[in-house]
């Protein structure tokens, strides 16, 4: 069924082709060939239109987009019944000459005819801030020009066509134009030793995903509250905040992407806005959650205006906060200090939560849980160790990892670990962050 819709889609367009050859003064908008999405919705192609509510216009230019990988002899059919038609005058033709490849120029022609306001109108499909372009779903040659070459190959990116023709979600690695990177945990909430009342927090989010749905689209709540979800963490490095993100994503079934603040933020005016605006275009509406550590760089306290760089700084937490209120899926900020955090962002978070230094009883379930059974401890107390020397979860786990390659390296077969090799190593996180050890 769903290649049988695929391939009514194309037919489609070959109606409206020919229409227009026949009619090239008429009007796109009313007289063309009707096109229902309800007609295609049993295919991925005809749910991504009707989800992304695709104009007939629209879908005109993502169905010429798609034609050379998808039915590439649909124009050659055409041109052998109206070998004289001003239309392939627009089209390029292969090197051999058997086929045609659509241009800007012959989706110009199909949606205005010889109607020039018409034809002017069209090129507005491929503004940077149209749909298919700014979703990065419909590409044409000559893009990085200032101007639209209107003689532009038109096709679609290859990640669309992956994701939508194919079925395969192929995720984006770190670039230029992608500064997060993917996480990934082999972990699980059991791992994640914080305080029962964080904990719960933390599942209400989870909760969001599975009860979100039903409380916007069944209960209409979406004309009376914003889309997606703010969460603030914020607490001491080493406290779980990353991990915290990874299993949100774990047992949601969603990707998470750290975004890289360092490859954001630019010393040039306007710059960082740019970044994050193809940050935000990336992944809107893909149910990725965004994991902006270290967020105060970007999402920090405005300041007093004293020149431009100020003024545009001002700009860009502006623009952060508007395109992160219209964002439909879970963003997570992490800084060191809530206070760091700008109020207008705060004010707007649905949860902030604190991650805090384990206790001494969170401290021993964090030994207990991830020293090696192959480990032999000779006369520690992990009860006293836990008590005594204030580490976070992240200082444990480096303890954890000296102590164990220096019981390897000791060629001992019993892999031994005495007090003082311990307390070496407890001393050289103590030392690291300038605390004195006792």
């Amino acid at each position: 069924m769903a290649s049988e819709q695929l391939q009514k889609l194309f037919t489609h367009l070959e109606e409206i082709i020919t229409w227009r050859i026949n009619n090239p003064a008429k009007d796109f908008n009313a007289e063309a060939p009707e096109f229902n999405t309800d007609s295609y919705k049993d295919s991925q192609l005809g749910k991504y239109i009707s989800a992304a509510k695709l104009s007939p216009q629209e879908a005109v230019v993502l169905l010429m987009a798609l034609m050379p990988r998808l039915e590439p002899t649909l124009l050659k059919r055409i041109y052998l019944e109206f070998p004289n038609d001003i239309l392939f005058d627009f089209c390029f033709p292969s090197d051999n000459g058997r086929l045609f490849y659509p241009t800007v120029q012959a989706v110009q022609y199909i949606l205005g005819g010889d109607q020039i306001p018409e034809r002017l109108k069209a090129l507005e499909y491929f503004n940077p801030d149209s749909t298919l372009i700014k979703r990065e779903v419909v590409v044409f040659s000559g893009s990085g020009h200032e101007y639209l070459p209107t003689n532009s190959l038109i096709s679609v990116h290859q990640e669309f066509f992956n994701t939508v023709i194919l079925g395969w979600e192929l995720l984006p690695k770190m670039s230029g134009d992608f500064p997060a990177e993917q996480l990934h945990t082999g972990r699980s909430w059991n791992d994640l030793i914080l305080p029962q009342d964080t904990l719960e927090e933390l599942q209400a989010i989870e909760s969001w995903y599975t009860s979100s749905r039903i409380l916007m689209e069944d209960w209409d709540m979406q004309k009376k509250l914003k889309p997606g979800f703010r969460v603030l963490f914020y607490g001491d490095p080493g406290t779980g905040k990353t991990l915290a993100a990874s299993l949100l994503g774990k047992y949601t079934g969603r990707p998470v992407f750290r975004v890289d603040v360092s490859m954001l933020v630019s010393k040039y005016i306007g710059e960082t806005e740019k970044q994050l605006s193809k940050l935000f275009d990336k992944a809107e509406n893909k149910n990725w959650i965004l994991f902006f550590d270290e967020a105060d760089a970007i999402f920090g306290k405005r300041t007093n205006v004293r020149d431009a760089h100020d003024k545009y700084a001002n700009q860009e937490v502006s623009y952060l906060l508007q395109r992160i209120e219209t964002f439909s899926g879970l963003i997570i900020l992490a800084s060191n200090f809530k206070n760091n955090m700008d109020q207008a962002f705060t004010r707007r978070f649905h949860s902030c939560i604190k991650f805090s230094n384990p206790k001494h009883e969170e401290r021993l379930r964090i030994w207990q849980q991830n020293l090696p059974k192959q480990l032999q401890l000779e006369d520690i107390n992990l009860e006293q160790i836990a008590r005594r020397y204030d580490l976070t979860g992240s200082n444990i786990m480096n303890v954890i990892q000296d102590v164990s390659l220096k019981a390897i390296a000791s060629e001992k077969p019993d892999y031994k670990v005495d007090l003082n090799m311990l307390l070496e190593s407890i001393k050289k996180e103590y030392v690291k962050e300038d605390k004195i050890f006792t």
